[in-house]
């Protein structure tokens, strides 16, 4: 159920791992995209700005947790790729339990910020109500998110993405039903949108933490081995917290960009909420390379094969640009069926051509995101945590400056351009980063950039 990213064509490793993480992520996206269909189709625009108006402060949170949990597998991975399994183990053993702490205090605090937060965001006042009942449900999920992304993180750190995948099909059409059963049945309006998908993602995770009780002996861990040490604890955090300050920092310029959106009215917010519901499904290949890069980094650097980098970074940035052209091809073509899909009859004219613009835009600098994940993810799985808090404030100040300046002076014209101007502005630093950093794992600095297995593998460095 493991399999072993360093050896072997980097195409066809790549494309095998990223496939089954595509799909897992594509199925992901229908969580959204039911929600939104659903919430926008059976209880109209405002319900539809309601979700809409707390996606950043969504991103925030949840990118918080799912990217320390990403972070807390790049260890996992690189034992995995040193074959040291009893650290491998102890890694293991302390993400559970670090990560357990985390769910804890983020639920208490969202949960209780969810208010003066969208107050502080300008929810518009005939979508507020909405707004809370759809977040306040999904922040008190937060355990089972991080309890479903940590065991996935575990499984594909060794090599196996599509375990995940079968998991999330499985719990995707499961919540297509409660979201039906929820919204048409039980009356529960957007809540039982945010209900749903809750219920769905805790399926999720006891499936995989079933799957690897019967079939993953390599992450079981024997009762003398669950003990909190500081030095793997402190390496864990290195890792997880970057990688989750990292989206949070990114969301801070998208609550700002959203804050200015919403000044705007209703109708902006939904035409956002529809294109970026729609950008999220077009954007999964993107994310999917980008997972798949940190666990080919990261086993590659703990099996010292630094030569196989420089061929990972290009050859996954030349299937993300190949994509880019479909995804250019979709938004010109059909982006204003795609909006229609999630506001049906209840679109007008302009919030469709909102919606189109928006999303043309955004497609048309996917050569960027390409590189901004591609390149991002792999310095990550390489030990250069710090790298992606530096791309995430890159990314922050460029949405936060179009809320501030580009917003009021253009209106919704000035919305589509938070994404192209935070993608290359990350871009161009991340390619700068990625040499840079390879340049210090070549030249034997990688002790001062990486804790978690430096003492296995800097005497090599010396004597190469």
């Amino acid at each position: 159920m493991t399999k072993d990213l360093t050896n072997g064509s980097p195409f066809r490793l790549i494309l095998e791992f990223a496939l089954p993480v595509l799909a897992g992520m594509l199925f992901q996206q229908m969580y959204n995209m039911v929600d939104t269909m659903i919430v926008g189709r059976y209880l109209g625009v405002n319900a539809l700005a309601g979700v809409g108006a707390t996606g950043p402060i969504n991103f925030l949170v949840l990118g918080f947790c799912m990217g320390i949990c990403a972070g807390f597998a790049i260890p996992v991975a690189q034992q995995f790729g040193a074959q040291d399994e009893k650290k491998l183990r102890a890694y293991v053993a302390n993400g559970v339990m670090i990560a357990a702490a985390f769910a804890l205090v983020i639920t208490v605090a969202t949960v209780a910020l969810c208010r003066p937060i969208l107050k502080v965001m300008h929810t518009p006042s005939d979508c507020y109500e909405e707004a809370y009942s759809y977040i306040v449900v999904i922040f008190l999920g937060i355990p089972f998110t991080i309890f479903y992304n940590m065991e996935a993180g575990y499984l594909r750190s060794l090599g196996d993405s599509k375990t995940p995948l079968f998991f999330l099909i499985f719990s995707s059409f499961l919540n297509v039903a409660l979201d039906i059963f929820c919204i048409r049945v039980l009356h529960l309006g957007v809540m039982g949108a945010s209900l749903a998908t809750i219920l769905s993602q805790a399926v999720s995770g006891l499936l995989c933490f079933a799957w690897i009780l019967k079939k993953v002996p390599i992450l079981h861990i024997p009762r003398g081995e669950w003990k909190l040490e500081r030095g793997k604890a402190k390496d864990l955090c290195v890792q997880g917290v970057p990688m989750g300050l990292q989206y949070s920092i990114t969301a801070i310029g998208s609550v700002i960009l959203q804050t200015a959106i919403n000044s705007l009215g209703a109708v902006a917010v939904a035409a956002a909420t529809a294109a970026n519901r729609a950008l999220g499904f077009l954007g999964c290949p993107f994310d999917a390379l980008g997972s798949t890069m940190a666990t080919y980094g990261a086993q590659n650097v703990g099996a010292s094969r630094y030569d196989r980098l420089n061929r990972g970074v290009f050859t996954a940035s030349a299937i993300g640009w190949g994509y880019s052209l479909l995804a250019i091809c979709a938004a010109f073509f059909a982006g204003d069926e795609m909006a229609r899909l999630f506001v049906g009859a209840n679109g007008s004219a302009t919030l469709i051509e909102y919606a189109q613009r928006y999303m043309i835009m955004s497609a048309l600098f996917y050569p960027f995101l390409t590189l901004v994940n591609v390149v991002r993810f792999t310095v990550q799985g390489m030990g250069f945590s710090g790298i992606a808090i530096i791309a995430g404030v890159l990314e922050m100040v460029a949405r936060a400056g179009v809320g501030m300046f580009a917003v009021p002076a253009l209106g919704f014209l000035g919305v589509c351009l938070g994404g192209p101007f935070a993608w290359l502005l990350a871009g161009t630093f991340l390619v700068w980063a990625y040499f840079h950093c390879r340049r210090a794992l070549m030249s034997g600095q990688i002790v001062h950039h990486r804790y978690d297995v430096s003492e296995e593998i800097a005497p090599q460095l010396s004597q190469k």
